[in-house]
């Protein structure tokens, strides 16, 4: 078992010093924020998110990736006074989901805390990020965002599993100086969308460990990662539409991933879905919009790599709270 442990340890050291520096989510689509700073405040109203993932199910609690965040974004824009309506106070059939507006510039800003751990690594983060969304036709629009973070980095050595801590000198000589650590990173994006379609590009950590400081001397070879997303939205029938979509992760010199998506969503109201990510794992997603203010998303990620035979799959799950939103953008669609 000891074997076993150390070597799911050099892999997450691996996967986290020169892989996965950045937090991976399997529901990106239904919060494009937190891989895009440019898709901040895409809907005409505060869209917040709680979301909680455990990657590899199973393995003892020292060892098990786990990442959990918190973020808001919104349009900034004139206060405007809602007039009582009383279609708000019940809910009568399936509540969809809110639509996106094209058609007039805006201004937007978010906030996003993320806590990533892996192993004997942790990464705390704070990010807050403006985004200005530019009118290119009636139904067009081009977003420019930009996000700005203070992240801490650190390595706890009594979680770290070795077979022989006191005798291996490349562990002694790696854990000697590692400590915790703080760095400013800098992302930035451009997210191209409609009412039915997306395209996004953008990169994190472009400052790399440029800005570090503190007492700690933790080095996590910070590395710029590129990431693009694109899908439609196609309408299947008055009630079903699908998404097929894609989001390909770069990071020079690991090899490139590719996530592959297709969604379902009834009415509007409950979605669902399976995603396939190249030589990592199979997907299966679900939700609903539960009121007029609450959203819910599950997922589960059957491993295809070699942790599958250590792991029993991966959990994500998503809580979202919508503020705001117009009177009408809730109620049941009109066929």
């Amino acid at each position: 078992m000891k074997k076993i442990a150390t070597i799911i340890v050099c892999v997450l050291v691996v996967n986290f010093t020169f892989g996965q520096q950045m937090p991976q989510y399997s529901q990106y689509l239904r919060n494009q924020f937190m891989v895009n700073p440019a898709a901040a405040g895409v809907y005409d109203f505060t869209d917040g998110t709680i979301s909680g993932r455990i990657q590899w199910a199973g393995l003892q609690d020292a060892i098990v990736p786990m990442t959990s965040y918190a973020s808001v974004c919104a349009p900034i824009q004139k206060k405007v006074k809602v007039k009582y309506n009383p279609s708000l106070r019940v809910s009568t059939g399936p509540v969809r989901g809110p639509e996106i507006n094209t058609g007039k510039s805006k201004h937007a800003w978010g906030t996003q805390i993320v806590g990533d751990q892996y192993g004997a690594y942790r990464k705390l983060s704070f990010a807050a990020t403006y985004a200005y969304h530019l009118k290119v036709t009636q139904k067009h629009m081009l977003s420019f965002g930009a996000r700005v973070g203070l992240g801490n980095n650190a390595f706890f050595k009594d979680r770290a599993v070795v077979l022989n801590p006191s005798t291996d000198i490349t562990y002694m000589d790696y854990s000697a100086n590692q400590a915790s650590q703080n760095v400013v990173g800098v992302g930035a994006g451009l997210y191209f969308y409609s009412k039915k379609m997306f395209f996004g590009i953008s990169g994190d950590n472009l400052t790399r460990d440029m800005i570090a400081f503190g007492t700690g001397t933790a080095n996590f070879n910070t590395k710029i990662h590129c990431n693009v997303t694109a899908g439609i939205k196609l309408d299947v029938n008055d009630n079903l539409t699908v998404t097929p979509s894609f989001l390909v992760k770069y990071m020079n010199p690991v090899p490139m991933s590719i996530e592959a998506t297709l969604m379902g969503e009834y009415k509007e109201w409950i979605w669902f879905g399976a995603s396939y990510r190249n030589t990592d794992a199979v997907i299966v997603m679900a939700g609903l919009n539960i009121s007029n203010r609450f959203k819910f998303g599950y997922s589960y990620d059957y491993s295809i790599s070699r942790m599958n035979k250590y792991s029993n799959g991966g959990h994500e799950l998503i809580l979202g709270i919508m503020l705001g939103r117009t009177p009408d953008s809730g109620s049941p669609k009109v066929n």
